[in-house]
C-alpha cells in the first residue's frame, strides 16, 4: 500500500512515521509513505503558494498551480494509478465503511490544505475524492492524513499481528457495533473484578457475553448504530 501525502509541512510526518504499528509496516515493506512539499511546484522565487481571496475575506486560500502541477507530477512517480483524496472539512465524513473502501485501493494520494482552503479550480481540476474526518475544523489537513494513513493500514494484511483483530474492531462491516469491553490482568483492581465469565474458560459463554455486551455498549452508547434505527 502507497501513500503520497502533498503538504506545506512534510517534517509533521517525521515523528509519526517512526513509530508503531506504521514503523513496522515500513520496515516490512507493507506501506510506503512518500512525502511531498507542495512549495517545490511554486513558480514563485519567494515559493509562495497562496493569495489573498478574490472578493475579499480573511485569511489565505492556497493557489491552484502548484497543487496540480504538484499532484499530476507525483502521480506519474509510480505505475500503479492513485486515488486522490484532497482533506476538507466539507467533504463525505470518514466512516469505517469508507475505511474500508479505500483500503482496496492499491495507492492513495493524500491533499493537505492550510490556511482558508484551496482554490476550487484545484477539486474542478483534479476531480479528488473529498473527505472530512469530523464536523470540527484543523488547522490543516495533516493531522487528517494521519487519521485516514492509521485507519487504511490497518486492512493491508500482515499489518496486524493478529490478522482477525479487526474483525471485531466497532464499526467494521462484519461488526457494525461498538466493540466489548477488554480486560486483563490483574484479575481485582481496586475492588473491581473481571467478570466471571471471561475466566471460565468456556469459548461459547465467552462469545455470547461478548455479543451481548457489545449490543448493549452500542445501544447506551450510540444507539443510532443499531439495525432498526
Amino acid at each position: 500500500m502507497r501513500f503520497d501525502v502533498l503538504t506545506l509541512f512534510p517534517e509533521m510526518f517525521s515523528g509519526y512515521m517512526t513509530q508503531s504499528l506504521l514503523k513496522l509496516a515500513i520496515e516490512r515493506s507493507l506501506v510506503t509513505i512518500e512525502l511531498h512539499d507542495i512549495r517545490d511546484w511554486s513558480q514563485d522565487k519567494h515559493k509562495c503558494v497562496d493569495d489573498r481571496p478574490f472578493g475579499g475575506g480573511p485569511g489565505m486560500v492556497l493557489k491552484p498551480e502548484p497543487v496540480v502541477e504538484a499532484t499530476e507530477a507525483v502521480l506519474r512517480k509510480a505505475d500503479s494509478p492513485g486515488h486522490v483524496i484532497l482533506l476538507s472539512p466539507q467533504g463525505k465524513k470518514l466512516d469505517q465503511p469508507l475505511v474500508e473502501r479505500l483500503a482496496t485501493h492499491s495507492r492513495l494520494l493524500l491533499l493537505c490544505g492550510r490556511y482558508e482552503g484551496f482554490d476550487q479550480r484545484v477539486s474542478d481540476i483534479l476531480q479528488p475524492e473529498e473527505i472530512s474526518v469530523g464536523d470540527y475544523v484543523l488547522n490543516g489537513g495533516e493531522v487528517a492524513a494521519m487519521a485516514i494513513i492509521d485507519t487504511v493500514i490497518r486492512l493491508v494484511p500482515g499489518v496486524l499481528g493478529d490478522e482477525h483483530s479487526n474483525r471485531l474492531d466497532s464499526f467494521s462491516t462484519e461488526n457494525r457495533l461498538l466493540e466489548h469491553a477488554q480486560y486483563t490482568r490483574p484479575r481485582e483492581y481496586r475492588g473491581l473484578e473481571v467478570p466471571e465469565v471471561l475466566v471460565s474458560g468456556n469459548h461459547q459463554q465467552i462469545a455470547e457475553w461478548r455479543e451481548a455486551n457489545s449490543f448493549d455498549r452500542t445501544k447506551q452508547r450510540r444507539s443510532d448504530l443499531l439495525p432498526d434505527k
